[in-house]
């Protein structure tokens, strides 16, 4: 018999600070330059969803984008944003 943990809402808040934290640190300490725009590829590995999820926060209007030829691109303000609780 396997053991069921149980996550709440609290908790998931704790990891998204957590990991908030860690991500404005590594953005701080100058090793890595940000990018300001981001294609779909990159923002899908950022927020590790898949391309349906990707697209449904777009049709939705969670996550702004713009497209030139073809290819859409993403501020990295606005990631940072929903990745935060909020699409404006």
């Amino acid at each position: 018999m396997t053991a069921i943990e149980l996550i709440t809402k609290e908790d998931l808040k704790a990891f998204k600070h957590e990991l908030l934290n860690e991500f404005k640190a590594i953005l701080q300490s100058g090793k890595v330059e940000p990018k300001q725009w981001l294609k779909s590829a990159e923002v899908r590995k950022i927020l590790k969803v898949s391309p349906g999820t990707l697209q449904n926060l777009r049709i939705n209007g969670k996550l702004r984008f713009s497209k030139i030829g073809g290819m859409m691109y993403y501020k990295m303000e606005d990631i940072q944003k929903l990745l935060e609780g909020g699409s404006e």
